[in-house]
């Protein structure tokens, strides 16, 4: 008997699931949105702390990593700091100085931070070759494994730097060093040779801490080695939060946005979920007196409707894990990358958690009226059948009645009174979709803000380089030393031999006797050291009026003199400086104390940039020139003008390209887009499901409406204005929740680069937009209903008579 049970509970199960395509669609639609999105959420918080976590933990990396002046310690006083209250391990002195060394093709890599170690594994900091061997004979060097490419492999020979005499140096290894404690190892005996040819030779000690998971509790550990060393031998330390953040930056920007929506379709799935079950409910009251009439229990009733949105939901998570597991892919890959470390993948208990947390919540959301359902007396199932409720929006007809509009406009605009839990749900499913396209026209204007921010060289009509076409422009050196990776462009990885470059005062007196200009700036990409701070850092230096080049403020002002630096928010942090502190910069042996004056928003590498004028450095030249044309000059054909003339002095001229996105801002993009696609598709279906609903209901008085004179024209009419009022208050409260969730997410991605967002990254919305974005939500709630008000024009009069 139980069998025989169970087998008619499954036939209603597939019968029910079966016949109701619409719905099972819906459901499965819109957990697998949900499911994706939490996946990718989940994936990439895993990603942001356990790759980091667990290769440093596996190299043993340094907590802090200490440099310190030779002529002021001894290296037995260092050995003895080892000893300090604290330090559970140390490694060191090792002689340290700043190379830049220069490929075969004469072209220089960026400064690196050459550490002399006789062997790749010690106490602290376990460096992994990751191809070659290590270096222990003279002129062996082994490089991070970021410089690894076509122009820098195994055996490569590289100078110790641009000097004709400079010692030859041969690549023998690639390693990485989770703690980025140097960018080059070679041989201690090695390192001391080539500081006696004028490099700075400097001790670096590796140090780990018993408590080291937070800032003061560096900073403590610091104070104890300068206590330890005396005044003035401790030059600059690195510490590994700094390094871990820089690591997890491209990740955890990702994260709040993926999340938001996440969140989003999490709840859109509930609402339609129960929405859905409702309805089947609603339409479903002689099926369910039938059940029972038969003998089917109120357990047995709950069961089947449960298992009725169990089935497409399980098919929907499914999806929606191996969906989530694609979308993923991307960013991991990236944040590997960063990492250098072993491939990324989802965590297993990711691909768990979240379908068990979807299939509670749409079990509890299936249970309420599902319930109902059970609790139904049979008599009154049966002789209820599938009609409303006598009187029920009756007030709303006499209401709209009296207003000048045709009858079936003011007959569709009452009728989601008839059923208001199921208009609810529909005016939910239209505003959680217009709150998803408006979040994601900000976000994506947004990042398109960023982008621009971060290039501002692309606002320039003509950029004139004192390389010529043929010539490889250095690109912007990385920050090294300090626990950046360097850029792949950096290392060598596409390199020609270089022409002699043409003389800026040249180039600059022929840009100046061309008609058609109406502005110009110089500027030079180099690298500059900073009181203070552990390795060089990059700069940008300034000639003539900047103001088109300036980044993003985000407090104080952009250069307008000599004496004056802008710095990102990461360097004030780093050096525990403000604006109007005074920071002192050497370039090429000349030391300038310089006043910062503004706090730039720079999201790139680890934030350690800054922009001066370049008065303060006499001996540096601008190596391209930005320049802003007249109205009505022709950008194209000035340009081709400027580049015949500044060609044979070596140099070139081209238009400049608008900025375009790349990396995690271009995955980012296509995530947002998709995402927001997935969420409106969902709410236009929960939409098409809950109008399927009310047609099939009404189908008996569309048929009397159709006796008595009704067109095919007006029934359309009849159904689309029964959810065009609900789809304009559903854009009414989408508009504003998607612009308060922008207003509140993309600053939540900014804290997680160590940055705040200017005007221009927040204030994207333009009154157009918002007006349309409107508009939008009464066309999804429109296009919802086209299909059913097609299905109900196309009915026959006869057949919707006879139908009850």
């Amino acid at each position: 008997m139980s069998r025989f049970r169970n087998r008619a509970l499954g036939r209603v199960v597939r019968s029910g699931v079966g016949r109701r395509r619409t719905r099972t669609v819906v459901v499965a639609v819109a957990t697998m949105m949900a499911v994706a999105s939490a996946v990718v959420a989940g994936s990439l918080m895993a990603a942001s702390a356990t790759p980091f976590d667990h290769a440093f933990a596996r190299q043993r990396g340094a907590h802090l990593t200490a440099e310190f002046d030779p002529a002021r310690t001894s290296a037995a006083g260092l050995a003895r700091t080892g000893k300090l209250a604290g330090v559970t391990a140390d490694a060191g002195p090792y002689p340290s100085l700043t190379l830049r060394p220069v490929d075969r093709a004469g072209f220089p890599l960026p400064a690196l931070t050459l550490v002399g170690r006789p062997a790749a594994d010690a106490d602290v900091d376990r460096v992994e070759l990751r191809s070659g061997r290590w270096a222990h004979k003279p002129g062996e060097i082994v490089l991070s494994a970021s410089f690894e490419g076509p122009g820098v492999e195994l055996g490569s020979a590289l100078r110790a730097s641009e000097s004709a005499d400079a010692p030859a140096l041969s690549v023998v290894g690639f390693a990485v060093s989770v703690s980025r404690t140097a960018d080059a190892w070679a041989s201690p005996a090695q390192v001391e040779a080539l500081s006696s040819q004028g490099g700075h030779l400097t001790s670096q000690m590796l140090y780990r801490f018993g408590s080291a998971d937070a800032t003061g509790q560096i900073r403590a550990d610091r104070a104890k080695l300068v206590a330890a060393v005396g005044p003035g031998a401790l030059l600059g330390t690195q510490s590994w939060l700094d390094t871990r953040r820089a690591a997890n930056q491209g990740a955890a920007a990702t994260i709040p946005f993926v999340l938001a929506f996440g969140v989003l379709g999490l709840v859109l799935s509930v609402v339609i979920v129960g929405s859905v079950v409702s309805g089947a409910v609603g339409t479903g009251l002689r099926r369910i007196g039938v059940l029972k009439a038969v003998g089917f229990t109120p357990r047995e009733v709950v069961r089947a409707y449960v298992a009725q949105a169990m089935i497409p939901a399980g098919a929907g998570i499914a999806l929606g894990v191996l969906l989530g597991d694609l979308l993923a892919v991307p960013l991991l890959a990236d944040t590997e990358s960063v990492y250098g470390t072993s491939s990324l993948t989802v965590a297993w208990w990711v691909d768990v958690a979240v379908p068990a947390a979807a299939l509670l919540v749409v079990g509890l959301a299936a249970l309420v009226p599902a319930r109902r359902a059970a609790r139904l007396r049979t008599t009154e199932a049966l002789a209820v059948g599938r009609a409303p409720r006598a009187g029920r929006g009756r007030w709303a007809h006499r209401v709209l009645w009296r207003l000048p509009l045709p009858r079936p406009v003011t007959y569709g605009l009452a009728t989601p009174f008839t059923h208001p839990v199921r208009a609810l749900a529909m005016l939910l499913a239209v505003a959680f979709g217009t709150v998803a396209a408006t979040f994601a026209v900000g976000l994506t204007s947004s990042l398109s803000a960023v982008g621009a921010a971060q290039d501002p060289e692309s606002r320039a009509a003509v950029t004139v380089t004192t390389a010529g076409p043929g010539d490889a422009a250095a690109p912007p050196p990385p920050a090294v030393g300090g626990g950046a990776v360097p850029s792949p462009e950096s290392s060598g990885a596409s390199r020609t031999s270089r022409a002699r470059a043409a003389d800026p005062v040249r180039v600059r007196s022929t840009i100046m006797s061309r008609p058609g200009l109406k502005s110009y700036y110089g500027k030079l990409r180099t690298e500059v050291l900073v009181a203070g701070v552990s390795g060089p850092v990059r700069a940008d230096l300034y000639e003539g009026d900047a103001r088109d080049g300036g980044y993003e403020l985000l407090s104080g002002h952009w250069l307008t003199g000599k004496g004056q630096v802008v710095v990102p928010t990461r360097f004030l942090e780093r050096t525990s400086t403000r604006i109007g502190d005074t920071v002192r910069t050497t370039y090429r042996n000349r030391s300038v104390d310089l006043r910062i004056v503004g706090e730039s928003f720079d999201t790139s590498g680890d934030g350690m940039r800054i922009h001066a004028d370049m008065a303060d450095f006499p001996a540096a030249e601008p190596s391209s020139f930005f320049l802003e044309l007249k109205p009505g000059v022709s950008a194209d054909e000035y340009a081709r003008g400027l580049a015949a003339v500044v060609r044979p002095l070596g140099g070139d001229a081209r238009t400049v390209s608008p900025a375009g996105h790349k990396g995690v801002i271009l995955v980012m993009d296509a995530m947002a887009v998709l995402l927001t696609l997935m969420l409106v598709c969902v709410a236009g279906l929960g939409v098409l499901d809950s109008v399927v609903l009310d047609t099939r209901e009404r189908v008996h008085e569309l048929g009397v409406c159709k006796a008595i004179g009704m067109t095919p024209r007006q029934t359309v009419t009849l159904v689309l204005a029964s959810v065009t009022a609900i789809g304009a208050s559903g854009a009414l409260l989408g508009v504003p929740a998607g612009w308060a969730l922008h207003r509140l997410v993309v600053p939540v991605m900014g804290r997680a680069v160590g940055t705040r967002m200017p005007a221009p990254v927040l204030d994207v919305y333009t009154p157009v937009q918002l007006l349309l974005l409107g508009l939008g939500g009464v066309m999804l709630a429109i296009s919802g209903a086209l299909v059913p008000a097609g299905w109900a024009a196309r009915t026959r009069t006869a057949i919707a008579l006879r139908t009850e």
